[in-house]
């Protein structure tokens, strides 16, 4: 098909936002025989409608690109979601989770499919020199100063939904049902589709409740490439504050202080004796710490040192074992330094997610008619469980029973992955970092994915 340039080698990596995976010999296992209700004829037709809107698609993306905002920042972004979708023919509504934009285009009898963008950026500044790039930086709500980029590919994100929106809006005669596509903030941070769930979302708002869920997340693979693979593929995860408390002072003379920068320092090496001495080592278990803050002045011990922390897991037996972990350290270091029982380390559960596993007989569903769209070896049916994690699916809230499938793809231009392949990288850049780059060949094609997959549960063309 005219929508994907070649996947150069059977070996590729896929670094998905907030996690990388890592990925051997993948297999792009045929699933038994079954028909589509997505034709060639019907692929054509998304083909061509996705194609005529591309040079629009580009420029939102560009847009969104050039003006990221953090979690539950996403004022102008939810903006553009929502005036998008209204002119569209839309029921909009907006600030569910401060944020958060829904969207119901109602089409007749037929399943309800729900589809989810997350908006968010990251606190990186950009270095990939694009024409385009991200000059962004904000004031966070501790006062520090951040720059902002979308280095993990919510820019795309939202930019498909908005393709596909508008593609099945102008094919409404080809599917009947409800769309009900979700614009969700601050999925970095790991709490922003539980907001929206916890602000009412299936009570307060008149949401049906979905027959089917899709995600979907860039990847730096190739164009063309994507994975539609059923079972576990991200793991749990919990975003920890640990504050150390000590007795401030001079640092020339530290015998008279408490010094909870020395406690922070011993923790964040003890805390990987967790992992390596307490968890079983077959299982997944990875404890990181992704901050240290304490004090401003060379001379001077602070009153306080924060430490933050994340962990991965799927068993709920290791996840209790990790945070246990942290808070054995953490209190026995800041004995061992002297602070009384009532100056303990104060730790704090900011937001997680439970392990994300994708439905088999949808993830399989989904990739016959992918295949159609972008060939038989660019779609990955067998895909190994990974370290990253998401918050998508907790926006089902209440609707655990319902059928949901994460489609990941590539975004990555083929000849820069190959390239680096050659080079004996597993890929060209990874999410989250500041050279990671979007291909703009990426955005028609991500949008006939996304829009392929819809057109899968909606259609109501005969399957051929």
């Amino acid at each position: 098909m005219s929508t994907s340039r070649s996947m150069p080698g059977r070996v590729f990596t896929f670094a998905v936002g907030l996690c990388a995976f890592v990925v051997g010999d993948v297999a792009t296992a045929q699933t038994p025989d079954q028909d589509s209700r997505v034709p060639a004829a019907l692929v054509g037709k998304v083909t061509a409608s996705i194609d005529s809107d591309s040079e629009r698609l580009e420029a939102i993306f560009k847009d969104i690109h050039q003006n990221p905002e953090l979690g539950f920042m996403e004022v102008r972004t939810a903006g553009i979601v929502a005036r998008e979708l209204k002119a569209l023919g839309f029921e909009v509504t907006s600030g569910i989770g401060k944020t958060g934009v829904v969207g119901i285009f109602r089409n007749g009898a037929g399943p309800v499919v729900m589809y989810r963008a997350d908006m968010d950026a990251n606190a990186v500044e950009e270095a990939t020199g694009l024409p385009y790039a991200s000059k962004v930086r904000v004031k966070r709500e501790d006062g520090s100063e951040s720059p902002v980029a979308h280095m993990c590919g919510h820019d795309a994100h939202v930019t498909w939904m908005l393709g596909m929106a508008r593609a099945m809006v102008s094919m409404k005669d080809d599917w009947s049902g409800t769309m009900l596509l979700v614009g969700q903030p601050a999925e970095e941070p790991i709490t922003g589709a539980q907001a929206m769930v916890d602000d009412g979302l299936w009570s307060e708002h008149g949401v049906p409740k979905p027959d089917f869920f899709i995600g979907m997340h860039t990847a730096p693979g190739p164009v063309g490439v994507v994975v539609s693979s059923g079972g576990p593929k991200m793991a749990g995860t919990d975003q920890i504050d640990i504050l150390f408390k000590g007795v401030g002072g001079h640092g020339s003379m530290p015998q008279l202080a408490k010094d909870p920068v020395l406690m922070a320092a011993m923790a964040v090496v003890q805390f990987q004796a967790v992992v390596s001495r307490v968890i079983e080592p077959q299982q997944t278990a990875v404890l990181t710490v992704g901050s240290i803050q304490a004090g401003a002045d060379n001379n001077v011990i602070p009153g306080t040192a924060l430490v933050k922390a994340n962990i991965r897991w799927y068993d709920p037996q290791v996840r209790d074992q990790l945070i246990a972990g942290i808070r054995s350290v953490s209190n026995g270091i800041a004995r061992t330094y002297g602070m009384p029982e009532d100056q303990l380390p104060v730790i704090t559960m900011k937001g997680g997610s439970t392990p994300l596993v994708n439905d088999d007989a949808l993830s399989n569903r989904l990739a016959v008619p992918l295949r159609g769209l972008l060939g038989d070896k660019n779609v990955v049916t067998d895909f190994p469980p990974a370290t990253g994690s998401e918050d998508v699916h907790l926006l089902l809230g209440p609707h655990k029973d319902v059928p949901f499938t994460y489609l990941i793809a590539g975004v990555a231009d083929p000849e820069v992955f190959a390239a680096a392949r050659k080079e004996g990288k597993f890929m060209p850049y990874s999410a989250h970092n500041p050279n990671f780059v979007v291909d703009l060949e990426a955005i028609p094609v991500g949008t006939k994915i996304a829009t392929v997959a819809m057109l899968e549960l909606l259609a109501t063309a005969a399957p051929k």
